[in-house]
């Protein structure tokens, strides 16, 4: 899967997620989306594992700055 795939696929994700349509990038971070809080964040992480087929462990979670940091992991992990 190409970054531009998976960048296709979270744009799907946090759509759904945030109830609004949403174009992320490489430096996208919750600061940018007015909805993105905590309890959100949680939602946000299950729906890209159950989109991607992948789980995050908490040392992942706990380090992404900014979107294309999960894309970074995410990339690791179907290839």
């Amino acid at each position: 899967m190409t970054r531009e795939e998976i960048f296709e696929g979270l744009n799907e994700v946090f759509s759904d997620v945030f109830d609004e349509e949403i174009t992320v990038t490489d430096s996208t971070t919750a600061d940018d989306i007015e909805d993105w809080d905590s309890l959100e964040h949680i939602n946000l992480i299950v729906a890209v594992e159950n989109k991607f087929g992948i789980k995050f462990n908490i040392g992942e979670v706990n380090k992404m700055k900014n979107v294309g940091e999960m894309v970074d992991i995410i990339i690791g992990r179907l290839n």
